[in-house]
């Protein structure tokens, strides 16, 4: 029901579970034994577009389904309404309140304390990153290009903070962590500011792996998506492309 006001209420912030769910297993194959199967423990997971927290939880559920667990939960959402469903999505799903934080604050303009006054001798950062942040948001980058997420990459366009918030979130990913995050394909062949930064992760061996997805997944637009997955030290300077265009089951739309 949440997700079927897309475009009225908060159905835009909405992930479908089989995507939020290949999310989930991404960010966390590194913390499996290759021996047994089973779950290390993750000290932290991050999404900074929250929404409704179901991508933190499928995270969450990824782990305790294979035995392991998170040591603490991290969102940040900025409309008032899906932030306070987003921490009572965590309580109703069994979590204590010393498990997670979910903060009321702009992402763009990082104004969570947590990460904006982090010691920079000793960074705040999350062994995973997850987030489908709204696509294409326009966004005013004031002096964005001294910021420390953005300096040694690049400013995204007014136009659209895709990569705005793709970077806020590398910025804060441990040096062994795992980000995947959803995106539209746009970002995969739009010029400009967007072609200097894409071309500056590649160089530094930054993307993993790029999924390309079908059409008409999500409740609010039909456009198709991609998830990129990020890493800060890989152990191969190749990238892995997945065309998964034609791999779904066609369903009612909800």
């Amino acid at each position: 029901k949440f997700a079927a006001e897309s475009g009225k209420k908060a159905g835009e912030f909405y992930t479908p579970q089989p995507v939020s769910t290949i999310l989930s297993r991404i960010v966390t194959l590194d913390c499996q034994d290759p021996k047994t199967g089973h779950k290390r423990e993750m000290s932290s997971v991050l999404d900074f577009a929250c929404g409704s927290g179901s991508l933190l939880l499928n995270v969450s559920n990824q782990m305790r389904l294979h035995g392991g667990k998170i040591g603490k939960i991290y969102g940040q959402e900025k409309t008032n309404t899906t932030f306070n469903l987003a921490r009572m999505n965590m309580l109703l799903h069994g979590l204590h309140d010393s498990e997670f934080e979910i903060f009321h604050g702009d992402t763009l303009t990082n104004d969570w304390p947590l990460l904006k006054d982090s010691n920079p001798v000793k960074p705040v950062t999350f062994d995973a990153v997850v987030a489908n942040p709204p696509f294409s948001l326009k966004w005013e980058p004031d002096d964005a290009s001294n910021d420390p997420r953005f300096n040694s990459y690049g400013v995204a366009p007014k136009s659209a903070a895709d990569f705005a918030f793709l970077l806020h979130g590398f910025h804060y990913l441990s040096d062994n962590g795992t980000m995947a995050i959803i995106l539209p394909h746009g970002v995969l062949f739009r010029g400009g500011a967007e072609a200097a930064i894409r071309q500056k992760l590649i160089h530094d061996d930054n993307i993993d792996c790029i999924i390309g997805l079908p059409s008409n997944l999500f409740y609010s637009t039909g456009i198709p998506v991609c998830i990129i997955v990020l890493k800060k030290c890989r152990k191969s300077d190749d990238v892995l492309f997945i065309n998964a265009a034609e791999y779904f089951e066609k369903s009612k739309k909800q």
